[in-house]
């Protein structure tokens, strides 16, 4: 069955667009497939397989999920080229698909079952090796409805040493950006009428701060972490919580984009501010901030911004920016807020604008900060921590303290106006769970005029379903079921122990806000801890800065975390002094590479295998240990751990068994994670129960700190049960701890189960999963050090990251004893 690019040709004008003509082609040795990031008028995911000289090709609205429960929409569309495998670029406007495209992952699929079989009868199976996505994956043809031009199918993951929960990882998110992207680029040429004394000297400061680097045509936002009270400290900077819509930027010449935070395509909606934002002078960068049309008082109105879009009237809208990832051809991600911050300012200078105004911040009390923005009737405020780079995810370094308990839910129904009132009487009110089931959470009837109530409703009426949308029907609810697809912003002055909301009030539907993504805002009790700043000590006089143990390393000078300040060379170094204590907990065991090319702001990706990189030293281990897979890797030799960190790796996770009995774990692992709400002082009091549930069970155990967020606990194993066994019995201790502490401890995963409480995580004993090996550093800002300690330090323990590359040695260099001498 030959490929067919007829339907590809014919929606495509070449003469004005950049995308591949392309032919049908003779299939290589290995098939390859790419997922392409594709802001279009809606952000989604091009989702393409080889198969007889073209990309057959899906469009999934949400891009693919880690998770097996759940099924990504997936829409089958036309073939693609195989040169489209390397397209990145702007579909002009006007054209089919107009928007940019670029490359999201990319890498070669084995089929599991005849490909043109599974094709025609609608079940695809098939394994990926990519760069994000790897391991055993679905595509399933579901019926097709009466409305529906293009066959509907699912994206589904299958359960294997891949696969990852939603509700703890969503790698759309955590990895937004292209894999062909790298730093290195060179900068545009400046435009020539744009050269105000202040902008060169900006750009000058840009040349000589960020790396050079082609500008991405997708950003992600960096996003805050809600937290109930200020952090304590200095270091921080805080900024007006604007009541309004995340908008970003990308300005490529006179080609400006306006994105929401999902990513979809707003510059139609406000091409006024799109024409401000382009006489700003700037040639290219992405700036970040926020959107609001302000009132009488100059305070942000989000009902006014609601109802500008809603009558076609974007012409008052004020952008408010408070960062610029990348400005001048150079990515300034890397560089600390307060730098990337005054950049930004001296750049507005240069060209005032009504419209685009630069969003000051305030070194000031921050619980007088909030006190005031309360009183002058503001959302809240924002901290950031001045000397963090710009992530896209959320961050412990960005936080949010709201003046009011505000969030958003999707609506489910709605429920009959009572008296004289018209249109409806309530919106029913959802959550989603960590599986993606909806859950009902109360009514909102209050906030609404004659305007809203008639927009409201004519949107409900578009989505009027039979099906109720909720996992449980809500009790005493007597309504009209809608399909959830609107999200309502609410503020509210609690939840009830039933997860319901009280006093709630209505302020406005949410239309950058993806349904999907509504779950329930928990904050956490604490701000986040501040990550150690200590430098290194300067390289020994005489050391050639660009090599270590003999081997050359290129881009010493590379920022591996801006948060310490810590280079390549400095990692690299690390993991070549540490080799005599790291090197005993990674011999023989295979071993899961966390590699980071940019840094840990950037792209990190898992390596458990050597069929994507080879790395000089690093030992491949038979195929038998693990039947079906390529060749596990072993790190055992001090050239291998310099050759690893060489190579971008930052962290180094290990399996519990070694090959001398790879299918029995000679050790059990603990995982206390400090998850929302949680004190570092009730983690340190878990832990301690933990070990005493252990030894009344008879179990020797050994303390680390996991150099993130929390402890492990590490009990040694004679050798003879297999995985199943030792799993099954260390759920059975979280089972027994969840039972007799509930209020402190949890036995189910998910985000949700464990607000306010601490899952001990004994998934970390299933057969092919890793824990990060001791003296391993972390992708995290600060670059912490899991650390082995005795169990007489727990409670003088100040953080999972008190100790990191720079300053482990310092403790190393104290003791008189291994802390795990007695481990065996």
């Amino acid at each position: 069955m030959a490929g067919s690019l007829t339907q590809y040709w014919k929606k495509r004008d070449f003469g004005v667009t950049s995308e591949p003509k392309g032919e049908v082609e003779r299939a290589g040795k290995k098939l390859a497939f790419v997922v392409q990031k594709h802001a279009a008028s809606r952000l989604h995911y091009d989702f393409r397989l080889e198969m007889d000289g073209t990309m057959v090709s899906w469009a999934v609205p949400k891009g693919p999920s880690l998770d097996p429960h759940v099924r990504r929409m997936a829409v089958h569309v036309e073939d693609h080229p195989l040169g489209y495998n390397k397209f990145e670029g702007v579909i002009p406007k006007g054209q089919y698909g107009a928007g940019t495209v670029e490359v999201w992952d990319r890498g070669t699929w084995t089929p599991l079952e005849d490909p043109r079989v599974g094709l025609r009868q609608g079940k695809l199976k098939f394994e990926m090796h990519g760069e994000k996505l790897r391991g055993h994956w679905m595509l399933v043809r579901i019926k097709k409805r009466e409305d529906e031009r293009q066959e509907p199918w699912l994206l589904i993951k299958e359960a294997d040493d891949e696969s990852r929960p939603a509700s703890e990882y969503d790698i759309v998110e955590a990895l937004p950006d292209s894999v062909l992207s790298r730093p290195g680029g060179k900068p545009r040429k400046a435009a020539a009428n744009a050269k105000t004394g202040a902008k060169k000297e900006a750009k000058e400061k840009a040349a000589q701060k960020g790396a050079a680097s082609k500008l991405p045509l997708s950003l992600f936002p960096q996003l805050a972490t809600l937290v109930e009270k200020p952090p304590r400290g200095e270091g921080w900077i805080y900024e007006v919580k604007f009541d309004g819509y995340r908008v970003l930027a990308r300005i490529d010449g006179d080609d400006v984009r306006l994105f929401t935070r999902n990513g979809n395509n707003w510059t139609p909606r406000m091409k006024a501010l799109a024409a401000e934002v382009a006489k700003l002078g700037i040639d290219s960068a992405w700036l970040d901030g926020e959107i609001v049309v302000l009132d009488a008082k100059g305070n942000p109105d989000f009902q006014s911004l609601q109802g500008a879009f809603d009558v076609s009237k974007t012409s008052e809208i004020v952008y408010f920016v408070f960062d610029m990832p990348y400005y001048g051809g150079h990515d300034l991600r890397h560089e600390p807020l307060v730098e990337r911050r005054a950049l930004l300012a001296k750049v507005l200078a240069s060209h005032p604008s009504e419209h685009v105004r630069f969003s000051e911040h305030f070194d000031a009390d921050p619980a007088k900060l909030l006190a005031g923005a309360c009183a002058k009737g503001l959302e809240g405020i924002i901290g950031k921590r001045a000397d963090s780079p710009y992530t896209s995810k959320r961050s412990p370094a960005w936080i949010k303290l709201k003046c009011t308990r505000r969030q958003e839910f999707v609506i489910g129904g709605f429920t009959d106006p009572k008296g004289s009132r018209a249109g409806f009487g309530s919106l029913l009110l959802g959550i989603h769970d960590a599986q993606g089931k909806l859950h009902y959470a109360g009514n909102v009837g209050t906030g609404f005029d004659d305007r809203k109530l008639a927009a409201v409703e004519k949107k409900l009426a578009t989505i009027a379903t039979d099906k109720m949308p909720y996992a449980e029907r809500p009790k005493g609810v007597n309504g009209h079921w809608v399909k959830p697809k609107l999200v309502a912003e609410v503020a509210f002055a609690e939840w009830t122990s039933e997860g319901r909301i009280r006093h709630p009030v209505f302020q406005g539907l949410r239309t950058d806000k993806d349904p999907a993504s509504i779950t329930r805002e928990a904050a956490l009790h604490d701000a986040p801890e501040a990550p150690a700043q200590k430098r290194a000590a300067p390289a020994a006089r005489g050391e050639k800065s660009g090599e270590v143990a003999g081997r050359k390393v290129s881009h010493p000078e590379r920022v591996v975390d801006a948060a310490s300040k810590a280079t390549k060379i400095d990692l690299v170094r690390y993991y070549e002094r540490i080799a005599e204590h790291i090197l005993p907990h990674l011999a023989s065991r295979p071993v899961a590479l966390v590699r980071g090319p940019q840094g840990v702001a950037g792209h990190l990706f898992f390596q458990k295998h050597a069929d994507t990189l080879r790395i000089p030293g690093i030992h491949e281990l038979d195929p038998k240990f693990w039947p079906g897979h390529p060749a596990m890797l072993e790190v055992a030799t001090r050239e291998a751990l310099v050759g690893a960190a060489q190579m971008n790796v930052i962290e180094l996770h290990t399996w519990n068994s070694t090959v001398k009995a790879i299918d029995k774990p000679d050790r059990m692992i603990f995982d206390l994670d400090r998850g929302e709400g949680i004190t570092w002082a009730q983690v340190v009091e878990a832990t301690a129960l933990t070990k005493k549930m252990l030894d009344m069970l008879g179990l020797e155990s050994f303390l680390k700190t996991s150099g993130g967020k929390g402890l492990h606990v590490v009990v040694p194993l004679t050798p003879k049960l297999g995985y199943d066994e030792v799993k099954d019995f260390s759920r059975a201790v979280v089972v027994h701890l969840s039972r007799t502490l509930p209020s402190l401890f949890v036995a189910k995963s998910g985000a949700r189960n464990r607000v306010g409480r601490i899952f001990v995580d004994y998934l970390r004993n299933g057969n092919g999963a890793t824990t990060a090996c001791a003296f391993s550093a972390r992708a995290r800002a600060g670059l912490g050090v899991s650390v082995p300690l005795k169990w007489a330090e727990l409670d003088g323990l100040e953080s999972a990251s008190q100790w990191n590359i720079f300053t482990v040695h310092e403790r190393l260099a104290k003791l008189r004893a291994d802390p795990w001498k007695d481990y065996k």
